[in-house]
């Protein structure tokens, strides 16, 4: 093997690498959820193993964090992606009824 077909082999395997972390990345970008978070809103949190709260937003800051106010008025900063919003208050639009029935068994 000439070191001229070493340097093309090494090349192709860092175009190939270089293609396979972009599509990664895609696909990564894709899974995370856009969240329409303000201050003052009610939010559930993740913080165990069971979602807990409802917490206030205080302060959203860059990259995702969240500062939440519990209960007793503790401050403390949570990942962005470990909260959902809280929708005790929100109304319910009345949509129309789909009926589901039984199939002839296949």
């Amino acid at each position: 093997m000439d070191l001229h077909e070493l340097d093309e082999i090494r090349l192709e395997a860092y175009d190939n690498l270089k293609i396979y972390k972009e599509r990664t990345k895609t696909f990564h970008e894709k899974k995370i959820q856009r969240k329409d978070l303000r201050a003052r809103d009610k939010v559930l949190g993740k913080l165990k193993s069971r979602w807990s709260g409802p917490f206030e937003i205080k302060e959203i800051m860059p990259y995702g964090a969240v500062t939440l106010l519990g209960k007793d008025g503790n401050e403390f900063n949570v990942n962005g992606q470990r909260v959902k919003k809280y929708m005790a208050n929100e109304s319910i639009e009345v949509g129309k009824s789909l009926y589901l029935t039984d199939t002839a068994p296949v």
